[in-house]
C-alpha cells in the first residue's frame, strides 16, 4: 500500500478518536482549537494539526508545515500519539516534503513507546530491525515488538512472533 494512503487513513481514523472537531462554525472552531493549543492542550493540538493535514477547515488548505509544528507542540506537551505522527513524518521524510531523519524518528518513536503508546513500539522495532537511525539489533527489534504485544497490540504480537522465530532459527 502507497505510504502515502497509510498516512491519510491514519489522518482520517485519528480525526474520529478527537471527537472536538464537530463544531458548528469552523472558522470559530480553528482560532478556538488555536487558543486551548496555545495554552497547552496537547489534544487540542492534535486536532487541529489534523484540520491542517487534510485542510478540513472553512478557512483552512492543507498545510504542511503548520501540521509539523503542531504535531510538535502535542509531542513537546506530553501527548504519545503525537510523537509517533512525528516520528513517522521524520521517518518517511521526504514525500511528505520535509528531511528525512532517522535518527530523529528513533528519539520521537522512543518517546512515544515509553509513554506508553503502541505504534511508537512497533515503529521503533522496525528501526531497529532495519537499522534506521540505530545500530541494527534484531534483539533490540525483539524487545519493542514484545512491548506492544504487552499491551495487547496484535500487530505487534504478530512482530514479535516472527521476529522470535527468525532469531530461533539462527
Amino acid at each position: 500500500m502507497n505510504l502515502r494512503y497509510l498516512f491519510l487513513i491514519s489522518t482520517l481514523v485519528t480525526a474520529c478518536v478527537f471527537p472536538r472537531l464537530a463544531l458548528a462554525d469552523e472558522s470559530q472552531q480553528v482560532k478556538t482549537y488555536r487558543a486551548q493549543c496555545d495554552q497547552g492542550d496537547a489534544e487540542v493540538c492534535i486536532s487541529l494539526a489534523e484540520m491542517y493535514f487534510t485542510g478540513r477547515g472553512a478557512e483552512l488548505r492543507r498545510d504542511f508545515d503548520e501540521t509539523f509544528k503542531l504535531y510538535r507542540m502535542g509531542c513537546d506537551r506530553g501527548a504519545a500519539f503525537a510523537c509517533t505522527k512525528l516520528g513517522f513524518i521524520y521517518e518517511k521524510g521526504d514525500y511528505l516534503g520535509w528531511a528525512q531523519n532517522f535518527f530523529e524518528a528513533v528519539a520521537l518513536y522512543r518517546k512515544a513507546c515509553d509513554e506508553g503508546h503502541i505504534r511508537g513500539c512497533v515503529h521503533l522495532g522496525w528501526m531497529y530491525h532495519y537499522g534506521l537511525g540505530v545500530r541494527q539489533s534484531d534483539t533490540d527489534a525483539l524487545n519493542y515488538f514484545g512491548k506492544a504485544c504487552d499491551m495487547n497490540d496484535k500487530g505487534g504480537c504478530k512482530d514479535y512472533a516472527t521476529m522470535n522465530a527468525r532469531i530461533t532459527k539462527k
